[in-house]
């Protein structure tokens, strides 16, 4: 079998290795920019991702450039403490979590694809300007150049050229009138060491992590996400490298200064800084047309909430190599596919859209805008317990579910 991946992020490059985990080998991966490059800030690969990622024996590499993630923590807009979990093994899970440099774990899937099925299974500058298919296969244009193939997988992200020709009056992602801004800074420490924090209310919301283990001075590399309404038009929507001023930010965060965390210090120490307005994209009722169909944002773009985005672009790959690869019939494994994955990142998209776990923080400001002296007498421990295993259930990672779960290897 003869496939083409439209795209070298990370969803298709996990899509390659897993193909040819599966046994199918003969795989181009066409990327549309000349050069493929570390971009991007921080990511977070929840355990079912590290799963796939550790069954096709990757674990041991995402370890050495990824920081195992001890806690998440959610606070109010002055620091106070609303809800903290355990993540990874710590809770059960047998798979950890993982905070990682976006571009760094690129690199090293495409340094492994290239391992693993050759020099030539990558071809950058190969940007898909069209497509045609059959029944028996497809035909995939870059530019002057047609290649055939007997299925096309766009994974060509939320401006997906496949998806547009598919679905040509969507138009632009929409925006729902937020803005993330984004940016990593070297700084100390906080809280466990290993700890990812969202601090704020259902406006305005402050996101870190550490994605790099202590330097000789005890210094790490913290992830920063700075969340709330534009106040302007968004520009670039779907482009995650357009820079900002960090003056701009702290305009709007200079005062969150709490006794464990100096907010302002950390956007402050920024080298650079990324606005990205927060887009999505509707669910579709269908991906697969023939022998296309599609995978990761080009599918089922969401809302950066729950650290959803990478994660499900990587179980997309797993079970659709394992469907290919267990369906005599190609078009049997694409519907099978579809069937087991389209339902779950629909309901993601939409848990998203009414903040996923993180409603927690809007409800702890809607009931004591000022603060609180009780955290259980403003939101329960019981409906903090709900909300948080609720997320965990739509999204795929609730602990028993994911450990009992039969493996996607073939």
């Amino acid at each position: 079998m003869r496939v083409i991946v439209a795209g070298g992020g990370i969803g298709g490059l996990a899509t390659a290795l897993s193909l040819h985990a599966a046994g199918i080998e003969d795989v181009l991966v066409a990327e549309a920019a000349e050069e493929i490059r570390p971009l991007g800030v921080g990511i977070n690969l929840l355990p079912h991702a590290v799963r796939e990622l550790t069954e096709l024996g990757v674990a041991d590499r995402i370890a050495r450039i990824g920081v195992a993630t001890a806690e998440l923590a959610y606070f109010n807009r002055f620091g106070q403490a609303i809800w903290s979990e355990p993540r990874g093994v710590a809770v059960g899970y047998r798979w950890p979590q993982y905070s990682v440099h976006r571009g760094k774990l690129q690199m090293l899937l495409l340094d492994l694809v290239r391992e693993r099925l050759g020099p030539e299974a990558v071809r950058t500058g190969m940007r898909l300007t069209g497509f045609s298919g059959n029944a028996e296969g497809a035909v995939a244009t870059f530019g002057e150049e047609r290649l055939e193939c007997d299925l096309l997988i766009a994974a060509d992200g939320i401006r997906s050229t496949v998806r547009s020709i598919l679905h040509p009056d969507e138009g632009a992602p929409p925006w729902n009138g937020l803005v993330l801004w984004r940016g990593t800074t070297v700084g100390k420490p906080y809280l466990t060491g290993r700890s990812m924090i969202m601090a704020g209310d259902g406006t305005e919301k402050f996101v870190a992590y550490p994605i790099s283990e202590p330097d000789a001075d005890g210094q790490v590399l913290i992830n920063w996400i700075a969340e709330r309404p534009l106040g302007r038009e968004a520009v670039g929507r779907g482009d995650w490298n357009r820079p900002v001023e960090v003056a701009e930010i702290l305009a709007h965060f200079g005062d969150w200064r709490f006794d464990w965390l100096d907010v302002p210090g950390i956007i402050g120490a920024a080298q650079t800084a990324y606005e990205y307005p927060m887009v999505d994209r509707d669910p579709l009722p269908r991906w697969t047309h023939g022998r296309v169909t599609l995978l990761g944002d080009a599918a089922h773009a969401m809302y950066p909430i729950g650290s959803n985005g990478a994660s499900q672009a990587i179980l997309d790959a797993r079970v659709l190599a394992h469907a290919l690869a267990t369906h005599a019939d190609p078009d049997a494994g694409l519907a099978a596919y579809e069937n087991e994955r389209r339902p779950p990142t629909t309901a993601i998209q939409l848990a998203n859209r009414q903040m996923g776990p993180e409603v927690v923080m809007k409800l702890a400001h809607e009931r004591a805008p000022t603060g609180f002296d009780d955290i259980d007498q403003v939101v329960p421990l019981a409906e903090r317990e709900e909300i948080a295993l609720r997320y965990k259930r739509t999204a795929g990672f609730d602990p028993a579910l994911l450990n009992e779960r039969p493996s996607y290897s073939v």
